[in-house]
């Protein structure tokens, strides 16, 4: 008998359990399991960036770029290809990039730990229609680092990983608006 009633209860519950999930029954307005990223798009190209002309890190434009491309490739279901083969073009600019002291060492007066903050603009845009998908103004992105002395790090391996930060941000704008 008391098998029963665990059968029963169980019952009961699992019946409570499916009547009391989402109420909402449009499934453009609850979870899914669609693809995030935008239907028939199956290529971007990613030209090299550009470094805006008061910025005058060596090479960063091209670590960011080479960053986008692999990002791109891991990440989302487009492929990487040039211009004339494209459905959408990726096209952005670095605007600058700051470095500004967060702490000192109140013994010496050295930074202590300093924060760099990438700035860029980008653009994403359907090549057979022309409409643009995404447009972003000053899209920002910060890291923070102790400089060198004595045991710490240095402005390259701080920037290497802000740009792939920042590249992952911009590779999370190529989904759907939510």
């Amino acid at each position: 008998m008391s098998r029963l009633w665990t059968v029963l209860a169980v019952a009961c519950l699992a019946a409570a359990a499916a009547g009391s999930g989402c109420a909402n029954t449009d499934p453009t307005r609850a979870y899914t399991t669609r693809s995030q990223y935008r239907q028939g798009i199956q290529t971007v190209a990613v030209p090299m960036w550009k470094r805006a002309a008061g910025e005058f890190r060596r090479d960063i434009e091209i670590r960011l770029t080479e960053s986008l491309l692999k990002r791109i490739e891991a990440e989302t279901p487009y492929k990487v290809v040039d211009k004339a083969r494209a459905d959408t073009l990726l096209t952005g600019t670095l605007l600058s990039v700051k470095q500004h002291v967060l702490s000192f060492d109140p013994r010496s007066g050295q930074a202590r730990e300093i924060q760099a903050r990438f700035l860029v603009e980008f653009t994403w845009k359907d090549l057979r229609t022309g409409k643009i998908l995404v447009e972003q103004k000053k899209f920002p992105v910060t890291a923070e680092y102790v400089p060198e002395r004595p045991l710490g790090q240095d402005f390259f391996t701080v920037s290497e990983d802000a740009l792939n930060k920042l590249a992952g941000r911009i590779v999370e704008q190529l989904t759907e608006p939510w």
